[in-house]
C-alpha cells in the first residue's frame, strides 16, 4: 500500500503542441507563434581552493539561456516590424531620434536612458494539460529582444511554404506558476 502511496495523480505526458504564448509589447506576433520553449538555466560551480585538491561549490548567480520563438510572418509583416522596430529602439543605430523617437533629453530633460521600461516587456507563456487547459503559466520579465532572424525568398519553390522567422531575446529572470 505505500507503493500507491506514491503514484502520481495525473500520468499524461506533456504533450509540445499544447501552449499560447503572448508579448505585451508586441500584440500582432502573439497568433503567429510556431514554436517557443522554457530556457535551461544554470548555477555554475565556484571552485574554493584548499591546500589538497580545489572543491567545486554550488555557485550563487543564476544564467539562464535566452528565450527563443519562432513564428509565421504575416502577409503585411506587422509581426516581424513590430520586434525590428523594437530592436532599432533599443539600439539607435544611426541617431538619438531612433531610440523610441526622442533624442538622448526628451523636453522634460529626464535623460531617456534611465528609462528602460520603454525597453522590456514582460511575455507569457502558457502550457496547456492534454484536455488543452491551461496547466502551467511561465512570466518572463523584462524581456527585450537581442536578435531576429533573416527572411529567405525564393522564386524556385514548387509550393508555397509561409515564411517563418526566429526572434530571440534576453531577459532577467522567468517564473513557473
Amino acid at each position: 500500500m505505500a507503493a500507491q502511496d506514491n503514484q502520481p495523480e495525473n500520468q499524461n505526458f506533456l504533450s509540445p503542441l499544447g501552449f499560447r504564448f503572448s508579448i505585451k509589447k508586441t500584440p500582432h506576433i502573439n497568433w503567429f507563434v510556431q514554436a517557443a520553449n522554457i530556457p535551461g538555466m544554470s548555477l555554475p560551480a565556484v571552485e574554493i581552493g584548499t591546500p589538497f585538491k580545489t572543491i567545486p561549490m554550488s555557485g550563487e548567480h543564476l544564467m539562464y539561456e535566452p528565450f527563443i520563438i519562432s513564428f509565421r510572418i504575416d502577409e503585411e509583416m506587422k509581426n516581424y516590424i513590430e520586434i525590428y522596430n523594437w530592436l532599432i529602439g533599443s539600439g539607435f543605430p544611426d541617431n538619438y531620434g531612433q531610440y523610441f523617437g526622442k533624442g538622448p533629453n526628451d523636453v522634460s530633460g529626464v535623460n531617456i536612458f534611465a528609462k528602460q521600461d520603454t525597453i522590456k516587456s514582460d511575455a507569457t507563456l502558457i502550457v496547456l494539460n492534454s484536455n488543452m487547459r491551461p496547466a502551467v503559466t511561465i512570466k518572463f520579465i523584462d524581456i527585450a529582444p537581442i536578435a531576429l532572424s533573416e527572411i529567405n525568398f525564393d522564386m524556385k519553390l514548387t509550393d508555397v511554404e509561409y515564411v517563418p522567422a526566429t526572434a530571440t531575446f534576453s531577459y532577467r529572470y522567468f517564473t513557473i506558476e
